[in-house]
């Protein structure tokens, strides 16, 4: 299993990734905007412009990953929330044992299930406060 460390921001990912790249070096490995979601419609004009998705790798087996905050779905930044812990288990089997394990008496965020982008995707905050995103992409295990 991978793991990576996924961070929120509000409305500045992409400078912040710029920022990261400039010291850590290399290229990134994914940079979506809102825009290009099948709802980017629903969205007003500054959250069509703001980060979906963004991968940075920073060390051997390491990616930085990141995306904004969409006001208008109710999200809500502030330091020290803006962070998960990225599970990349290897096969959906193993997705469902951790987000059902791990999700016991926690928030979710969003159901375990297959997304636009082609993976199996859920997130949620467990009991202790952790925030966790269980993503399986059978492209890419």
């Amino acid at each position: 299993m991978k793991v990576n460390y996924y961070l929120n921001f509000d409305g500045d990912a992409a400078d912040a990734f710029h920022f990261y790249k400039a010291i850590f070096g290399g290229e990134f490995m994914a940079f979506l905007k809102m825009n290009e979601t099948p709802d980017a419609n629903k969205l007003t004009e500054d959250e069509q412009n703001r980060t979906l998705h963004i991968a940075l790798p920073i060390a051997e087996g390491v990616i930085l990953m990141g995306s904004d905050i969409l006001p208008s779905m109710g999200h809500q930044f502030k330091p020290g929330n803006n962070m998960y812990i990225s599970l990349h288990p290897e096969s959906r089997k193993e997705a469902d044992r951790l987000y059902n394990g791990l999700s016991i008496d926690g928030a979710v965020e969003m159901e375990l299930q297959d997304t636009f982008w082609g993976a199996y995707y859920g997130s949620f905050t467990d009991k202790y406060g952790v925030k966790w995103m269980i993503n399986f992409d059978e492209n890419r295990s």
